[in-house]
């Protein structure tokens, strides 16, 4: 177990700056794959000045944190998180419209999907890619998520941040360096607050279409029905990890409640009760296995984090 900390200047912190603080707080239903231990403290942050505020006294207190949009790329461990769980909302869950037309803006902890419908109804292209992928737009920004030809390299034009100090910053240009399933945030301790997407006028019909026809692909191919954190490793250097496992004989392999999706092979579904150890025990599995019959590295894309 880890290290017991003193939460009493953080909660007074939180009071005083008027967010919701809660000890031991469950954070499997927090996360797609429904599976996780208790944060010692989750805390929602609705404004940018809580959060300014916050961050410097957990960084003060030696308080790990972890930032929570929809938990779906996050594994918890079965032991949870020692430490404070941010849930961002209010301000943070806001879609707007900036007075160029065409510019998104939107909150960290807003839902890709969100974002998404919003920029279909005002008929605005570029961001289809993204219809179906279960995450915040936080998350998307930090890990450069992309599907079906897009990536968030290809629409963000700026992104907020609140440093461990509580100092805002953002990046533009050159400064997002993106590149496969990372950016300029990754391990940076640096917490998202809102990004801004460039896109293009377009035929409403079109973008409504495509949408469509990216998510009906998605629920053909994908588990979509059942707890998952999407796919589970990135793709290799050469082909694709799901091809790869599919080679490997691993469809519908199990180790407890978790199991190599029957449908994607890219995935691990709960299929109930799975444990974050069940997980990890089948991750290294696969691991292994397409490494002994392919020679082929596989690298974890699912975040792991918590006590097992």
């Amino acid at each position: 177990m880890g290290a017991v900390r003193d939460y009493r200047v953080v909660d007074r912190t939180a009071a005083a700056l008027g967010c919701s603080c809660r000890a031991e707080e469950p954070l499997a239903p927090r996360t797609t794959f429904q599976i996780g231990g208790p944060a010692d403290r989750l805390i929602t942050v609705e404004t940018s000045a809580q959060l300014e505020g916050l961050l410097p006294v957990l960084a003060e207190e030696d308080i790990p944190v972890l930032l929570l949009g929809r938990g779906s790329n996050l594994l918890v461990g079965d032991r949870g998180f020692r430490g404070a769980a941010l849930c961002l909302a209010g301000q943070f869950r806001q879609v707007a419209l900036l007075p160029d037309g065409v510019t998104l803006r939107a909150g960290a902890g807003a839902s890709l999907a969100s974002a998404c419908a919003f920029a279909r109804e005002k008929a605005l292209t570029g961001l289809e890619f993204a219809w179906g992928i279960p995450g915040s737009v936080g998350g998307a920004v930090y890990m450069n998520a992309g599907a079906y030809g897009g990536e968030i390299k290809d629409v963000a034009v700026r992104v907020l941040h609140v440093d461990r100090k509580g100092v805002p910053g953002e990046y533009t240009g050159a400064e997002l360096a993106f590149s496969y399933r990372r950016s300029p945030y990754t391990g940076s301790g640096k917490a998202i607050t809102f990004a801004e997407f460039r896109l293009s006028p377009g035929d409403p019909e079109a973008v409504a279409g495509r949408m469509e026809e990216l998510m009906a692909r998605r629920k053909a191919k994908q588990p979509y029905d059942m707890p998952s954190a999407g796919s589970v490793f990135k793709r290799p250097a050469v082909g694709y990890a799901a091809a790869l496992i599919d080679q490997c004989g691993l469809k519908g392999r199990s180790v407890g409640g978790a199991q190599v999706s029957e449908k994607h092979g890219g995935f691990i579904v709960n299929t109930g009760g799975a444990t974050c150890r069940d997980v990890l025990a089948l991750m290294e599995l696969i691991q292994d296995t397409v490494r002994r019959q392919t020679g082929t590295e596989l690298e974890p894309e699912v975040r792991v984090t918590g006590e097992g």
